[in-house]
């Protein structure tokens, strides 16, 4: 093998939402978060592959995300822009039967101008202060909502249970949405663990559908599987690596693998507690990590495969995340355009 191959199973994604979905009351819709191109693993196929599970609505963070699901599961998915109507999507927005979720006074103005016919949603800002109206100016038009799709917020803290802003966050949702006939969503996947006085009419699951904390009961999503391209014998007192960080305390077998920090395996991951696994065994990554190589003491294997793993059930994204000090998030969606993508399921 050459490549290194990042396999994708849709099943466990289908597995994840069914389960996120199962917590919910049964007039609870469950949708699903595609953003970031399905956070990294190809929106068009995680998209179709909910559809066909039941999915009904689908949530993006621009425009041109929005044209690619459409493309993906036909017209009769709803399709949610969080950013709302920027400059330049009005056309996409028309065309491709998107809804944006409109941020601020500004974007109200211009969606009257320019799309007056077209499904709209609004998000309200409850204390997160990134997107959405603020409470002054939502109670200005509140009457004006009653025919919006959706009215959502997001919730800062969910993946702290404990945290007061999630209580101060749901109060305040309620304090601006109480009494309206439209549909309300504030939970994301940390949301929907919080329990059913978040879930509203509709909770839209993102990270915990890839296998990704705060869902621990979710099933892995990701395989990533490197090549080897050379191994070497290093003596005592042998260096590896760029700054000559890592150096051989016992004669030492070393595996030069094809994937680095251009592939979306960060720089930190290099001298840490992260592995790459041969099998069942793990072997630890020695050295920097590059921009397309990285080295790994497989001194103790019997043999050395040709390919090792650096996801996989024993070591998820998060585990992996960890040891570089970031989050899940960021290593799914970094993931490089290099890897060749396969796919198991519908």
């Amino acid at each position: 093998m050459t490549t290194a191959i990042l396999t994708i199973d849709l099943n466990a994604i289908v597995a994840n939402w069914r389960a996120l979905d199962a917590i919910c009351a049964s007039n609870v819709e469950t949708a699903a978060v595609v953003k970031a191109d399905g956070y990294g693993l190809g929106a068009g196929k995680v998209a179709e592959a909910l559809a066909k599970a039941g999915v009904r609505s689908f949530f993006v963070a621009m425009a041109e995300e929005g044209v690619a699901v459409r493309k993906a599961v036909g017209n009769d998915p709803a399709i949610y822009v969080f950013s709302g109507l920027m400059a330049t999507d009005a056309g996409l927005i028309h065309d491709y039967n998107l809804i944006p979720m409109l941020n601020s006074p500004a974007q109200l103005v211009k969606f009257r101008m320019g799309l007056p016919d077209n499904a709209y949603g609004i998000q309200l800002d409850t204390g997160m202060n990134r997107l959405g109206l603020e409470p002054s100016e939502f109670m200005m038009m509140r009457d004006k909502a009653e025919n919006a799709a959706q009215i959502i917020s997001h919730l800062a803290c969910a993946d702290e249970p404990e945290h007061a802003q999630n209580k101060q966050q749901l109060d305040q949702f309620n304090a601006m949405t109480n009494g309206m006939s439209v549909p309300r969503s504030l939970a994301a996947t940390g949301g929907i663990l919080l329990g059913p006085e978040y879930h509203f009419d509709l909770v839209r699951p993102g990270v915990g559908l890839y296998g990704g904390e705060p869902f621990k009961a979710g099933k892995a999503v990701v395989n990533l599987s490197l090549p080897v391209i050379q191994t070497r014998q290093l003596e005592v007192g042998e260096t590896v690596g760029y700054a000559a960080l890592w150096q051989a305390k016992r004669p030492t077998k070393i595996a030069t693998v094809a994937a680095g920090y251009a592939d979306g395996l960060i720089r930190a991951m290099g001298n840490g507690p992260a592995m790459l696994w041969a099998g069942n065994t793990p072997c630890p990554i020695v050295g920097r990590v590059s921009m397309d190589l990285i080295t790994v003491d497989v001194t103790d294997l019997n043999k050395v495969p040709d390919c090792m793993e650096i996801l996989n059930q024993h070591q998820t994204v998060d585990l992996l995340a960890q040891s570089a000090d970031t989050i899940g998030y960021e290593i799914l969606t970094s993931l490089g355009a290099r890897y060749k993508r396969a796919y198991i399921g519908d």
